[in-house]
């Protein structure tokens, strides 16, 4: 009779998006990876030193099978069409849906538990809540907050999905459009019109274009922009996306990070 007890952990893990391969790197899990998407950034050694079998909403499948992986991990229903592929060949697919900061802490904790490694998720886990915390400490001292007008996307402006509004609250500012915050889809968070951006008046303005440079100029062109006091007063930042828009360790860390230190100073500014 076989040994149950025995029974493995997955050991070759294909990540189709980027939180989970920064997540498994972190919890020093990162052999068991065969597999990534393409565009994944982070940890940069990742692109090195991984076999890239995806982009976003396709993927080939015929790699991936060769690489004979025992779990695949995807996000959202953006990637519903390759988990259904991979299922009817008979893998074993994860299909995470995080869209908010406790959402993503449940990744991790998931991911961990997945590989039989729950303690290191549970570690994970702490190290970003208390940057979080410290954070969020931070911006308690800030007396005077700013109206920040997140943009994902420039055509047609698309505002900031639920964890991106969190942590602008979070890191000391008022999201202008938090009413958006709560909707997964981005066709549900399209701003109609420019002009409403105008009516907001933010004092900040970040910009994280979803995997395109920033172009100022195509922002600051825009009819009225120029009488914004982000505008005025040159407050417009751009925030790379891979700190920001992926719901994972970088949104976390770096990118909230970003976002508080320039919140920071632009209190600073407007309390004295």
């Amino acid at each position: 009779m076989s040994d149950f007890k025995t029974a493995k952990w997955p050991e070759r893990i294909i990540c189709l998006t980027e939180e989970t391969t920064e997540a498994l790197y972190l919890m020093g899990e990162q052999h068991r990876i065969v597999g990534i998407s393409a565009y994944t950034v982070r940890p940069e050694r990742a692109k090195r030193e991984k076999p890239k079998v995806s982009a976003f909403v396709s993927a080939r499948i015929d790699k991936i099978m060769s690489l004979e992986p025992d779990l695949v991990l995807a996000f959202s229903d953006l990637q519903a069409d390759i988990v259904r592929d991979l299922i009817k060949q008979g893998v074993n697919v994860h299909c995470f849906n995080h869209r908010s900061i406790q959402e993503v802490l449940q990744m991790i904790r998931t991911l961990s538990a997945l590989i039989g490694e729950p303690q290191k998720g549970e570690k994970l886990v702490n190290q970003l809540v208390d940057n979080l915390n410290t954070i969020k400490a931070s911006a308690a001292r800030i007396t005077v907050k700013p109206k920040v007008y997140f943009e994902e996307w420039f055509d047609p402006l698309i505002t900031g999905i639920t964890w991106v509004s969190e942590l602008v609250e979070i890191a000391g500012g008022i999201d202008c459009y938090k009413e958006f915050a709560s909707e997964s889809l981005a066709k549900n968070r399209i701003i109609k019109d420019p002009c409403y951006v105008i009516e907001k008046a933010p004092d900040i303005i970040f910009a994280a274009w979803c995997g395109r440079p920033f172009v100022p100029e195509k922002m600051l062109s825009r009819d009225g922009w120029q009488t914004i006091p982000a505008v005025i007063n040159k407050h417009v930042y751009e925030i790379n996306s891979s700190d920001i828009l992926q719901p994972g360790p970088a949104a976390l860390t770096d990118g909230i990070n970003q976002i508080h230190r320039i919140i920071k100073n632009w209190s600073t500014q407007h309390s004295t």
